[in-house]
């Protein structure tokens, strides 16, 4: 299990392995920069198919916090937490209870907030033993409803500048995932007139979205070659790849899910095939933006927060500007701006 010479280690502060025989916890903590503050990131659950696989991503979303937390010009760093197992099975108040003290043992340089796989209410279980939590239910909540309205923000600006529209009404939409945050961004697209194409490798979830807002369901395979205006990947990551590229049948790539490019030359060959990408860690800012407003002067102020998510429009179109002065794709120009305000030197 390498970490030092893993292709995703970058520059990373601190990975910490925890385990908990008792409750059979098995989870890493990534820190990758404080910089700017306290590492914030989300505690993801998942049945990894190895312990590597786990490692990986927390490497990958960790650093993604950096950028992202950079761009949406918070005071904090970037840090993730993966906890290997089944969310659906092996989740258990003692297991929470055992991350908990983990995340505690690391003196406030990681504060933990909710995932994929983790709730509000696991969040609850960890800050019974430890402050350091973020995303609680008497302050920002559940944050996918502010990832979602980010998200949806982001597909606006994108949509303005690639389609020259300042309506979503009849913009052909191909929704991949449709857990918390899809189906909050279905609504928020839906309002707005979006032509919706749905995929989910549970049929519950997309059953309940077609009936809600007219959906068209597709099959999770055939989504990536649906003919719409805007994919909006809302799952896991690293599905820009070789494969599914070459199937893309649309002008815009803008959605939730962390790292959707498997690698960067990824967002070199979308802007070659003339597809704007809306770089993940931007538009997926939302549940971390609000969150972060709880640890404001007076508390969380729900109102306050979503204006600052709305703002996501204005640095994605900052974003697109920047590449098209440097002739860089977009992924790189959010990098570079990122890499200013948290590198500086």
């Amino acid at each position: 299990m390498p970490v030092f010479g893993d292709q995703d280690f970058d520059n990373h502060e601190q990975v910490v392995f925890a385990a908990d025989p008792e409750t059979g916890l098995r989870a890493i903590i990534a820190i990758h920069d404080t910089t700017r503050g306290p590492a914030l990131g989300g505690c993801r659950m998942w049945a990894y198919a190895d312990e590597q696989s786990a490692i990986n991503d927390a490497l990958r979303l960790s650093r993604g916090m950096t950028y992202k937390n950079a761009l949406a010009d918070l005071p904090l760093g970037g840090g993730k937490s993966v906890i290997i197992g089944d969310a659906r099975t092996a989740k258990t108040a003692g297991l929470m209870a055992a991350m908990g003290r983990a995340v505690d043992a690391l003196g406030g340089r990681y504060v933990v907030a909710e995932d994929v796989g983790t709730t509000v209410e696991d969040i609850e279980v960890i800050r019974r033993h430890t402050n350091h939590v973020a995303g609680v239910a008497h302050g920002g909540g559940d944050p996918s409803p502010a990832t979602a309205f980010g998200v949806f923000s982001g597909i606006r600006a994108a949509v303005e500048h690639k389609l020259r529209r300042t309506s979503l009404d009849g913009v052909r939409v191909a929704v991949q995932g449709l857990g918390h945050v899809g189906q909050n961004l279905c609504r928020h697209l839906a309002g707005e007139g979006a032509k919706l194409y749905v995929s989910d490798i549970w049929p519950e979830n997309v059953a309940r979205v077609v009936e809600e807002h007219g959906a068209t369901a597709v099959d999770p395979d055939a989504i990536y070659g649906v003919d719409a205006d805007v994919f909006a990947p809302c799952a896991l990551g690293a599905v820009i790849n070789d494969d599914t590229l070459p199937r893309l049948s649309v002008s815009i790539v803008a959605g939730a899910a962390n790292n959707q490019l498997a690698e960067d030359r990824h967002g070199v060959e979308l802007a070659r095939r003339g597809i704007l990408y809306a770089p993940d860690y931007v538009i997926n800012a939302g549940g971390v933006i609000s969150i972060s407003h709880e640890r404001e002067p007076g508390g969380y102020d729900r109102e306050r927060a979503f204006r600052h998510v709305a703002r996501i429009h204005d640095t994605l179109k900052l974003i697109i500007e920047r590449a098209e002065r440097e002739g860089v794709p977009t992924n790189l120009a959010a990098d570079r701006i990122a890499q200013e305000r948290f590198r500086p030197h």
